[in-house]
C-alpha cells in the first residue's frame, strides 16, 4: 500500500508506479502512489477548495509560504540535485543549478506578494 495526500490526509491505495534510473533500469528510485479514479475526484475538490481559500488570505501569509519553500528547496539543494541527476540521468552540477533556480523562483514571487503596486484609475 503506497500513501496519497488528500486535503491534509494521508490516502493508502494499492497502486503504484516504480521511478526508474534510466541509465541503470535496474536502479528503482522509488515507488510512488497511483490515484484511482475516487483518488482522483478528491483531490480536484479538495484543490478546487483551497484555490478558493487561498484567493481570500492576505499578502503576508502568501509571502511566509511561498518563502518557506524557497528556503527549503535552497537548503536541500544538493541532495535534491543528487536525486534529479539520478532520476533525469543529467550532470549533478546542472541539476543543482536548476534546483537553485527553482528555490530563488520562490523567493522572487514570495516578495512580489508583498509589493503591492498599481494604478487607480477614475
Amino acid at each position: 500500500m503506497k500513501p496519497l495526500l488528500i486535503d491534509g490526509d494521508w490516502i493508502t491505495t494499492s497502486h503504484a508506479v516504480d521511478n526508474v534510473n534510466p541509465s541503470d533500469i535496474s536502479d528503482i528510485i522509488a515507488s510512488y502512489a497511483q490515484a484511482g479514479r475516487a483518488e482522483a475526484e478528491a483531490a480536484i475538490k479538495a484543490a478546487a477548495q483551497a484555490a478558493t481559500d487561498w484567493g481570500l488570505t492576505t499578502p503576508q501569509p502568501r509571502h511566509d509560504l511561498l518563502h518557506t519553500v524557497g528556503d527549503e528547496i535552497l537548503s536541500r539543494k544538493v541532495e535534491i540535485g543528487e536525486l534529479l541527476a539520478r532520476e533525469e540521468d543529467k550532470v549533478l552540477s546542472e541539476v543543482v543549478g536548476e534546483v537553485t533556480r527553482a528555490g530563488q523562483i520562490f523567493l522572487f514571487f514570495a516578495g512580489e506578494a508583498l509589493r503591492q503596486c498599481g494604478d487607480l484609475l477614475a
